[in-house]
């Protein structure tokens, strides 16, 4: 029997072509054959035309800069508000129920069908969805759907947000009698490499005026598609009643989902009446164990791991917050490749896809909830709000009424992915209650002169616990908050650790806050790790945001309690740039906004990555951070500096072209036990990594034409790093990341283009404009060269290159398969061709 309705519901599953009596579950993808139009009342624009367009969509990111009425928390693009509509058709009988489920819509949004108002939905980052049944005109006529976005608060956060339906939407059919939106949760209690305990809780609406009785069944397939196990058992819900039912899967020698092998399952549920499937829900799932110890750090499967994560915020460059899946990939695969284990979505609720993703590739994820509570963050400051100001209303005007909605739909809609381990509540909130900061001792105190990001608490924790009972309080308490959103996260789910982003834990420790935490994270404070274990030993902590620096992760490796870092960022984000025109974003990443690897990236390779690894880089004498001792070997101009480096990683070039006789100091960054430098193939000299506290090779070299080869030597393992002086421009060569693309509407490939010189080598000293020619079956999505102080209009063909380098996204379109064909020009030069072949989509 278990084996018949397994294959019933892979037929469903498959190919939804199995004949029935009725027509069974159905997901329809809802992203195609909308249209949209805007109403800028900053800018004046009001457009009259409808334009056809596919979602997801950012209509911001399509804007010009606007360094006038533009304001730099949000990268200088304006909002407005966005009208979407659709038209479609539906067959639902009457035995049939229909929802529509948006991922995400940034932001202020009110959905109607048919002219009847579903509701509003003001958060821009928390998937919602409604029960149109009713809303439907009878089968046959047309329905009309339209979304309002209101964004014309276009400075509502601290970073770029994107505007308008910017995540997936899909349209759902089912029968009256079914597994609801969010209605499975799949957990596995035990773990072992022998045998895994898999639970499987299922809910069961029955909207019928009747009671109903029915067969459910859960299948467990392997990534082969082969069968596992099933349970099966008979079940009767109550007219108009909902049902939940628990039910035990065994899963013997179990493949477990890890960061190395990320191994998932899947979960069919069925629900089946007189043998027919009436409803089906399709889970993926993996099998592992968490544990965060407060002396041992963070357990996977049983392995003690150092989580060596990144920060990143949910905008990719050129196309804004409507990130293509492709994108996200070629950008996850470029910090994986580093040895990156986690990421945190900061700061709000990731999208599904982004999730998806990170299950498949192995990545931790901690899914954060909020950047703002009760009260307001200041969005060109970063504190509390100083001002009154329309465009700067965000979240927390919301707060009180939708906290709990947000955050419960956020963990019902994600936490089936096994990539999840952290749910953080909240990022920095002690800004935004001024008593907390007072009572540290850091501010307000005149008596105190040290630096914030270096020093202990100047307030002893008994002066801390006196001035939370004396210093006035405001409406809201931050532990109260912090123990009601910890409390509604652990209703819906117990098996991942809720944690927080605290910029002032010596505070959060006595006010309540870290009470509600199973983990507490710190912000930029390092240099307490020590504090907060001694003094509150049995509360495990962690860096959730710090500096992209080696003296971060030294003090990390350095304590077995300290479970791992987030740094700020993996990649530059759009937004955070205030009043820094033309800079239109934050350029603290590993990797920038155009997904190019920049110095730090190299960096952290040699810190986390385990195989022998090896990158020069170079810059002046006099431009560097370094003078010549007495040796004249480079050393700091100000001792000890490294300890103390902040956001940006110091100016260095990657390439080998001065004046004749200049002295440069050659930098390698290796994670080898000794490398030896050569110029020209004359020898520099052999150093030790053990020499260098600072983990950088340092060189003094009076420049020479040529090339820099460093040779590095690690456990009997030689690699090399070279970098050449390079000639004029004389072609662009082109590459790209994909030759063949299915024509889906949503395959990507990202074509970059490099100056180089008659030998072939990358120039990166010049610049020159490129114009992209592009034919074919595909949608240009935009130019960028990386830069963070670049302006132009990303919906272009043309663009000047940064660093000799840009970067060009083709989408492919729906259905249609003439290759695309790609080359490059200038004033002066010409490229390679490009072709890049269409398949069919498979059904």
């Amino acid at each position: 029997m278990k084996y018949k309705l397994a294959l019933i519901t892979l037929c469903i599953i498959t190919a939804f072509n199995c004949k029935s009596k009725e027509t069974v579950t159905l997901q329809t993808d809802f992203n195609f054959d909308w249209n949209f139009k805007l109403e800028d009342t900053v800018a004046g624009i009001h457009d009259t035309e409808w334009k056809k367009i596919k979602l997801p969509h950012d209509w911001s990111v399509t804007n010009k800069f606007d360094s006038i009425k533009g304001e730099g928390a949000t990268a200088y693009l304006l909002g407005g508000i966005g009208y979407y509509k659709k038209d479609f058709y539906t067959q639902l009988n009457s035995n049939q129920v229909a929802y529509i489920l948006f991922d995400g819509v940034y932001n202020n949004a009110t959905i109607s069908l048919n002219n009847k108002e579903l509701g509003f939905h003001p958060y821009g980052y928390s998937p919602f969805y409604y029960d149109v049944t009713s809303a439907l005109n009878e089968n046959g006529n047309k329905n009309t759907i339209n979304v309002k976005v209101d964004r014309t608060r276009y400075a509502d956060s601290r970073w770029y947000t994107g505007s308008g339906i910017y995540r997936n939407v899909k349209f759902i059919t089912k029968n009256k009698l079914h597994i609801p939106i969010w209605g499975s949760f799949i957990t596995t209690p035990t773990v072992t490499n022998k045998l895994a305990t898999v639970s499987i809780q299922t809910t069961i609406n029955n909207k019928f005026n009747s009671s109903k009785t029915a067969i459910l069944s859960t299948t467990i397939y392997d990534t082969n598609n082969v069968v596992v196990n099933t349970n099966t058992k008979n079940i009767t819900v109550a007219k108009n009643t909902t049902l939940k039912d628990l039910a035990t899967i065994k899963v013997t020698d179990p493949k477990l989902w890890d960061i190395d092998s990320p191994t998932l399952y899947t979960a069919i549920t069925t629900i089946t009446q007189d043998n027919e499937v009436i409803d089906t829900q399709k889970t993926k799932f993996g099998i592992r164990s968490i544990k965060f110890d407060a002396n041992t750090g963070f357990y996977l499967n049983g392995k003690n791991r150092k989580i060596k994560g990144v920060c990143l915020h949910h905008d990719a460059g050129l196309v804004g917050a409507a990130v293509p899946k492709g994108v996200w990939r070629r950008r996850l695969q470029t910090l994986k490749n580093i040895g990156c284990n986690a990421i945190r979505i900061s700061h709000n609720p990731a999208s599904n896809e982004f999730l998806d993703l990170c299950d498949e590739m192995g990545f931790l994820v901690q899914d954060e909830f909020f950047d703002e509570w009760d009260n307001p963050k200041d969005k060109r400051k970063n504190m509390n709000e100083k001002s009154v100001d329309y465009i700067t209303r965000g979240y927390a005007e919301h707060f009180q009424e939708w906290a709990e909605i947000d955050l419960k739909n956020t963990v019902l809609s994600h936490r089936n992915h096994p990539s999840i381990f952290q749910w953080s509540i909240g990022n920095e909130i002690e800004w935004t209650y001024p008593r907390n900061a007072n009572a540290t001792g850091f501010f307000n105190n005149i008596d105190w002169s040290g630096n914030y990001f270096w020093s202990l608490p100047p307030n002893n924790i008994s002066t801390i616990k006196e001035k939370l009972k004396t210093l006035p309080k405001a409406k809201y308490d931050i532990g109260e908050t912090a123990k009601k959103l910890a409390k509604w996260t652990k209703e819906l789910d117990t098996t991942r650790y809720v944690i927080a982003n605290c910029i002032l834990p010596s505070s959060s420790y006595e006010s309540g806050y870290a009470d509600a935490l199973d983990i507490i994270g710190f912000s930029y404070r390092r240099v307490i790790y020590d504090y907060g274990h001694k003094n509150y030993p049995n509360l495990p902590l962690m860096g959730t945001e710090n500096l992209g620096q080696w003296h971060e992760w030294k003090a990390v490796m350095e304590r077995p309690f300290i479970s791992g870092t987030f740094l700020w960022t993996g990649i530059d984000y759009m937004g955070e740039s205030n009043k820094g025109w033309p800079k239109k974003g934050t350029s603290s990443g590993l990797l920038d906004v155009a997904g190019f690897k920049k110095p730090s990236y190299h960096m952290f390779n040699a810190l986390w990555n385990t195989e022998p690894n090896i990158y020069i880089t170079s810059q002046t004498l006099d431009k560097s951070i370094y003078k010549l001792d007495a040796n004249g070997n480079p050393v700091e101009k100000q001792d000890g500096k490294w300890k103390t480096a902040l956001w940006q990683w110091h100016n260095v070039n990657e390439h080998w072209n001065y004046n004749n006789n200049t002295v440069t100091v050659v930098e390698v960054y290796s994670n080898c036990t000794e490398v030896e430098l050569f110029l020209n193939n004359k020898s520099l000299g052999v150093k030790k990594l053990s020499n260098f506290e600072d983990h950088i090779y340092k060189w003094a070299v009076p420049y020479k034409k040529g090339t820099l080869k460093a040779v590095g030597l690690k456990d009997g393992k030689k690699v090399e790093s070279t970098i050449t002086t390079t000639t004029k421009p004389t072609t662009i060569k082109l590459t790209t990341d994909q030759k063949k693309l299915t024509a889906d509407g949503y395959n990507v490939a990202h074509i970059i283009a490099q100056l180089v010189d008659k030998n072939g080598n990358p120039i990166k000293t010049e610049n020159q404009i490129i114009n992209f020619s592009v034919s074919g079956n595909a949608t240009v999505l935009g130019v960028d060269n990386g830069s963070i102080t670049n302006t132009q209009n990303f919906k272009s063909n043309k663009i000047k290159t940064s660093k000799g380098r840009a970067l060009l996204i083709v989408q492919s379109l729906q259905n249609k398969t003439t290759p695309i064909n790609i080359t490059a020009n200038s004033a002066s030069l010409k490229s390679n061709q490009i072709t890049i072949t269409l398949e069919p989509k498979k059904n």
